[in-house]
């Protein structure tokens, strides 16, 4: 985006700009992630610097792992209390919160399997140089 604050940036721009497809942006107007789009003459839709940001605020959001029903439950808080950011920060501390534990669970799952693949592939080895008997 320009550095103008003021300066409207189009569809295709910004989907360039962020890695995204212009689908992608109309999708997420269509589920209430994003407000209607202000338009050009053409029809050509065009966002402004707010508009950037809250696109940006929802694929960080999207990498962090938070699902859509949970990012729209944190649009329609925003927009319902005149996109207030601190109307949405304790829900989106208390989603970010359980994401956390749902992650922790999940390094746990995995630093277990990494163990047992370890075990499995020293006796595979052990079994190759004959220093263990095929159980049979």
């Amino acid at each position: 985006m320009k550095n103008n604050d003021n300066q409207l940036v189009q569809i295709g721009e910004l989907a360039a700009m962020l890695g995204i497809t212009t689908r992608t942006i109309r999708y997420y107007e269509e589920i209430g992630l994003m407000g209607p789009p202000e338009r050009l003459v053409g029809g050509t839709r065009t966002y402004c610097r707010e508009d950037v940001l809250r696109l940006k605020f929802i694929l960080k959001l999207k990498e962090l792992g938070i699902t859509l029903k949970e990012m729209q439950q944190l649009a329609q808080n925003f927009d319902i209390n005149q996109q207030d950011f601190h109307t949405i920060t304790p829900k989106l501390l208390e989603i970010l919160d359980t994401h956390i534990s749902k992650v922790d669970k999940k390094i746990a799952s995995l630093a277990s399997l990494r163990t047992e693949v370890v075990a499995y592939r020293s006796r595979i080895f052990d079994i190759l140089n004959e220093r263990v008997p095929v159980v049979k």
